[in-house]
């Protein structure tokens, strides 16, 4: 049976990580107690997603920067995160994007005057899901959740999962 709304009550503490529309990096960077660090897993020009694509309102063909990334804590991953910046957004001032390196993008965005954010999408991925990478998944269902940021009117998608490793600091 498919995880529902109904077995995220068991997790209430990761419900507010889920529906916080604040940044989540500077929260991760509070609950790591100065731990936090940034590990790119990828960064590379390709295609996003169809369901991406449709939340961005770009073509499924337009070029788009994916960046993978973990965020950690303690050493331990905590959070898996794609980003989808579509090349016609990295633009202007948003042109720095494209060599973030191991900077937080959340550390970027949340510091730009008049940013806006579309409403969270909570989601929960199946055991055997395969838009996660396979290192990354063990036994159990994981929660996630995405939203579109718009910089200077230009959206960037911004997707996160919080990992196992993550969820044992909750208990």
């Amino acid at each position: 049976m498919p995880p529902t709304a109904l077995t995220l009550k068991r997790h209430t503490p990761l419900l507010s990580w889920l529906q916080d529309p604040g940044s989540l990096t500077t929260r991760l960077q509070r609950h790591s107690q100065g731990t936090f660090s940034v590990q790119v897993l990828t960064q590379h020009w390709g295609r996003a997603e169809p369901s991406e694509a449709a939340a961005l309102g770009i073509h499924p063909r337009a070029r788009v920067l994916i960046r993978e990334v973990i965020l950690q804590g303690h050493g331990q991953p905590w959070v898996w995160a794609r980003s989808i910046l579509p090349q016609a957004s990295l633009t202007g001032s948003l042109r720095c994007l494209r060599k973030l390196d191991n900077r937080p993008l959340g550390g970027w965005l949340f510091k730009q005057p008049g940013l806006q954010r579309d409403p969270l999408e909570v989601t929960c991925y199946a055991v055997a899901d395969d838009r996660l990478p396979a290192a990354l998944v063990n036994d159990q269902a994981l929660w996630g959740r995405r939203s579109v940021f718009y910089v200077h009117g230009k959206p960037l998608l911004v997707g996160e999962v919080f990992l196992p490793a993550f969820l044992q600091t909750l208990e």
